[in-house]
């Protein structure tokens, strides 16, 4: 489930970091549907849990660790987004679409970068934890349930005691 997290969660950093630097951090979300799934498939996977319970506890906690690294990525490109913008780009952009301009300071461009970042990144590791579960548990119905368990070792046979 480590395994499984990190790898998922290297891939959660980048592209939420990216998401995050390039659009908004309100696209972390969308990121972690999917990675969540594949974060809990994984750690089946990996793992190879021989219970349904397990493989839904392992796929949260991969889940959950993918979405912390997805977390971090996501308050960096706060802080990058938030560098780049600055009022007379915002002016402008309300001006494309012809809304009302509303007067934003650069420190309420912070607030609303960082605040973001951090209340949705925080939504996203319960939303890519919960989605983990989903793919612990996609993991054991299609793959798990099927598999042969242990087998016994030989033992001599018993006599009757009749």
């Amino acid at each position: 489930m480590v395994k499984s997290g990190l790898i998922i969660g290297a891939v959660s950093f980048l592209l939420v970091l990216g998401s995050a630097s390039i659009i908004s951090p309100i696209c972390a979300p969308c990121i972690g549907l999917f990675l969540g799934l594949v974060a809990g498939y994984l750690a089946g996977v990996f793992d190879k849990p021989v219970s349904n319970g397990e493989a839904i506890r392992k796929g949260g906690i991969a889940g959950a660790i993918a979405g912390g690294l997805g977390f971090i990525g996501g308050l960096i490109g706060g802080v990058i987004n938030g560098a780049l913008l600055n009022p007379s780009s915002i002016d402008e952009l309300y001006r494309m679409f012809g809304l009302p301009n509303p007067s934003i300071g650069q420190a309420e461009i912070w607030v609303m970068q960082l605040g973001g970042a951090f209340c949705i990144g925080l939504f996203n590791i319960a939303w890519m934890a919960i989605m983990g579960i989903a793919g612990g548990a996609l993991w054991f119905q299609i793959t798990g349930k099927n598999r042969i368990g242990t087998m016994m070792p030989p033992q001599v046979p018993t006599a009757t005691g009749f």
